[in-house]
This record gives C-alpha cells, structure tokens and sequence, in this order.
C-alpha cells in the first residue's frame, strides 16, 4: 500500500457513491441513512481510542518527563482551541462554504454547479479530510481515511440522487486537497521526532472522539477550532522534553 492510497479510496468511494445515487435516485430510507452514521459514529470511537494510545507510547515516554504525555495533549488541546477560538476557525469554514456556492450558483437553477459545490464543501471542509491524510503521510495507517470514504460514499449517494452528477465531480478538489495534507504529513514525518509523532497522533485522536460524539449526535463540538492543536502538539512535546 503507498503513500496516498487513502485519498485514492476516497475519491473511487465518492464516484461509486455518486453513480449508484444517479441510477438510483432517492430510494435510501432516512432511517437506513440514520443506521449507518451511528455505525460510523460507534466505529470512530473505536479509531479515536486507538490513536489516543499513542499518548503512552515508549518514545513518548520515554522522552519526556514522568507524567508529562498526558498533560502535552491537554496543553496542546486547550492552547490549540484558544488559537483557534480567537481565529474563529469553525465560523469561518463554514462562512467560505457559503461564499463559494453564493459565487458559483448565484441563482440557485444549477444541479451540476449546486451538486459540485455542496459536495465539494461537505467532502472537504471537515477535520477527518486533514487529520487522515496526515495520517496517511506519516505512515500512520488509513483507518481515519477509510472510516470518511465510508461515510463519503452514502452522502454522495444521497446528493446525487437529487444533485446529478456534479457530486460526482467534488471528487477531483477533494482528492487534490487531501493530497495536500498527506504531503504535509509526509513531510512532518521526516522532520519529527517519534516522540512528538506521538503527541500528534494522541492529539488527533481526541479530536476523533469529538467527531463521533457529533456522528452520535450526542454534542455538537466545534472540532474546527481545535484543528491548531495538531500543530502545536509536536511543539509543546518538544518543550517538555527539553525538562526531561
């Protein structure tokens, strides 16, 4: 398996998830719809608690002070939602899908360009896209990419029956934009210690709890705002590790 195999199962699962909606039509029952992100959600809980393991692996541990891998993932969630508070990262995700599609579908009489847009949108605007093609580039494993293939797979099955083709086309900025990150996280990884891997793995890996917990419908977090303590995890284990 290579590096950016994950974007690659994203993409085909949204052009499948597309075609069979186009064919057809709307015949998904909500409440089928309704199972399948609980299972999801249920899964993701699953994917998070494996990556908050991460927190008591040996070469974070080990390089850092007693105690201390518990409290740079707590630093770098509480420092990283601050920043990303005053930034008002969620708001402002959410204010550039209203942009574009305002921009590209002025009048609202476009399935291609409205499919095109809200999907594009929907597909990419989430912190699963960025923390699994990190992932993907570390060399971390797809699972984060595999569960969002998934769940891409029945919305764009579900937008298309009534959107057309035009989901079928996000396919191309998504898979360009989760190339992207994999790249950063390709990068990330020969430049980072294993130890400050580790934080970013338990880092993200909380950030999945929020994400299933908002599958589940059991709290809306603003996950946006946390995504700089992705960033910030690496630097606060380097910090502590210079107390070791």
């Amino acid at each position: 398996m290579f590096t950016g195999f994950g974007t690659l199962l994203n993409v085909v699962s949204i052009l499948a998830g597309s075609a069979i909606g186009v064919v057809a039509g709307n015949r998904l029952r909500e409440s089928t719809r309704n199972l399948v992100v609980d299972v999801l959600g249920a899964v993701t809980l699953i994917s998070a608690a494996g990556a908050v393991t991460a927190m008591w692996d040996d070469d974070l541990v080990s390089n850092t002070p007693q105690g201390a891998p518990l409290l740079i993932v707590l630093a770098s969630l509480l420092l990283g939602g601050i920043l990303g508070s005053m930034l008002n990262l969620e708001d402002r995700l959410e204010h550039l899908g209203v942009v574009l599609k305002a921009r590209l579908d002025k009048d609202g009489k476009s399935p291609f360009v409205e499919g095109f847009v809200t999907a594009s949108l929907i597909f990419v605007i989430g912190p699963l896209a960025i923390l699994g093609s990190i992932s993907d580039g570390m060399g971390n494993g797809i699972e984060q990419l595999t569960l969002k293939s998934i769940l891409d797979f029945f919305a764009a099955m579900a937008f298309a029956a009534t959107l057309g083709w035009g989901v079928a086309a996000s396919a191309l900025p998504v898979g360009l934009y989760q190339l992207g990150w994999t790249l950063v996280g390709l990068s990330a990884g020969e430049v980072l210690g294993e130890y400050q891997i580790s934080a970013m793995t338990a880092v993200g890996g909380v950030l999945l709890f929020g994400i299933a917990l908002k599958l589940l419908k059991i709290k809306n977090m603003a996950i946006g705002n946390l995504l700089p303590a992705l960033a910030l995890a690496p630097i606060v284990a380097l910090l502590a590790q210079s107390f070791n």
